[in-house]
């Protein structure tokens, strides 16, 4: 094969080369390192003059926040919901994405998702179709596809900590629907936000018995019987497999901080630092 006749082979690896570099996607004859912007900054084998490099990498972090703060800033009440990317039309899991997608459409909460395929591509198909805001936040990864085309408002973020910042701080209440690791980070981290009361009235629901019964039953049989969590631990996680009873979840949290805020023991620091920390952001206009 003459040299300038790569590009038609299917099996050269430049053929099929398709990147998402931040908000650059680099396809086909393009070079491209291809390691991500999150493994350069965690990669503790990197060049001797991380010294010069590491604190101009603080820029570009807070870039990245001012980005993802203005696009969203003006976002109504919303409500992440994260699963597989694996998990695509036609099976079980895309459709119950699909209903509580269009469920918190009509029930007025936009739907944020990582934006990928799979249950994430349902929630926001669900979100658009009963015409509802449909908000996907990306992440550079070098395995995986673009935003799905259900998105109306995207978001590609370089840093995983910065994205998942803006899930936390633009939602009212985390769904999650069977999924792998990612979906576990997700799980996880918003649960140890809410035990340690860095947030405040947010709701974690895991729909779908049949595949979230094992884990919690560990963490009943495990973590409560050894006593490394408490029982009020435990209760923040609501299983269940009905999409009518998840919206009534989120939206009896969100009564109640309504109601908390109206009080006029609200005005007391010492009441809305404990009620809300979002509050601002949860009840803006």
């Amino acid at each position: 094969m003459a040299p300038d006749d790569t590009r038609d082979d299917p099996h050269h690896p430049r053929h099929t080369w398709d990147q998402q570099c931040g908000p650059v996607r680099l396809r086909r004859d393009i070079d491209c390192d291809d390691s991500t912007t999150d493994q350069r900054l965690l990669d503790q084998r990197g060049p001797s003059d991380w010294v010069h490099t590491d604190p101009w990498r603080v820029m570009r972090i807070q870039a990245e926040f001012v980005e993802g703060f203005g696009a969203l800033a003006e976002m109504p009440r919303a409500v992440s919901v994260f699963g597989s990317a694996r998990t695509g039309p036609g099976t079980g899991e895309y459709e119950s994405a699909r209903k509580i997608g269009a469920a918190l459409a009509e029930a007025g909460y936009a739907v944020i998702t990582g934006g990928g395929p799979g249950v994430m591509e349902g929630a926001n198909k669900g979100a658009s179709d009963a015409g509802g805001l449909s908000v996907g936040l990306g992440i550079e990864l070098p395995f995986e596809q673009g935003l799905n085309d259900w998105v109306d408002l995207g978001i590609d973020f370089r840093y995983f900590f910065v994205r998942k910042t803006m899930f936390v701080k633009y939602s009212q209440a985390f769904i999650c629907l069977p999924g792998g690791f990612g979906t576990l980070d997700e799980l996880f981290e918003a649960l140890t936000l809410v035990q340690t009361r860095k947030v405040t009235r947010f709701p974690i629901i895991l729909l779908g018995t049949r595949f979230w019964g094992g884990l919690v039953q560990w963490i009943t049989d495990q973590l409560l019987e050894s006593g490394t969590v408490s029982p009020r631990d435990v209760d923040l996680i609501h299983v269940t497999d009905s999409v009518a009873e998840a919206i009534a979840i989120i939206d009896a949290a969100q009564d109640h901080i309504h109601e908390a805020l109206a009080s006029p023991r609200a005005t007391d620091p010492r009441i809305t630092d404990r009620l809300a920390p979002r509050a601002a952001d949860r009840t803006a206009p």
